[in-house]
């Protein structure tokens, strides 16, 4: 009796943790949550004012707009992209590429527009410290692999330590 208590108990617990395993995916942060965390780690890493604060908030939140609006592009472009792959539509193959460089480039300049509207705020000591970070901001450079916004690395909305 005690086997099939153990049994069903063991059996329960491992649906419980299938079941968890299958569960709804976590949900994203939302904009102001991304600019929230970057704005609170920036400003212990810089000192920012509450001023500078204000217009980081300003300026990220602009940014992540944008970027949100190309990022459904690109899911977009690419789904369009894998099935003309599929279809060996050679054509669609080289339209779809292009648009994909096209707003690849589309997020370098609004991620590029908003560090420079940012770096612009900091004081001479803060960009200094800035810079620190790694080139321009973080490892791998401000917008380059690895960097601050770029593949590989923490984004701008990902500057609360989440990434």
């Amino acid at each position: 009796m005690q086997r099939r208590i153990l049994a069903a108990t063991a059996l329960a617990a491992l649906s419980a943790v299938l079941g968890n395993a299958q569960g709804t995916a976590p949900t994203p942060p939302t904009t102001a949550q991304i600019v929230a965390n970057q704005v609170a780690r920036l400003t212990k890493l810089l000192d920012l004012t509450s001023a500078q604060q204000t217009s980081a908030t300003t300026i990220f939140t602009t940014e992540q707009t944008a970027l949100a609006t190309l990022r459904t592009s690109m899911q977009t472009a690419h789904t369009a992209l894998q099935t003309a792959i599929t279809s060996n539509d050679t054509a669609t193959i080289s339209t779809d590429a292009a648009q994909i460089g096209t707003l690849t480039g589309e997020q370098v300049l609004a991620q590029a527009t908003a560090s420079a509207a940012f770096y612009a705020t900091l004081t001479a000591d803060q960009q200094s410290k800035f810079e620190t970070l790694g080139p321009l901001g973080g490892p791998g450079g401000f917008n380059g692999p690895g960097g601050f916004g770029g593949p590989g690395g923490p984004g701008p909305h990902d500057l609360g330590g989440s990434h």
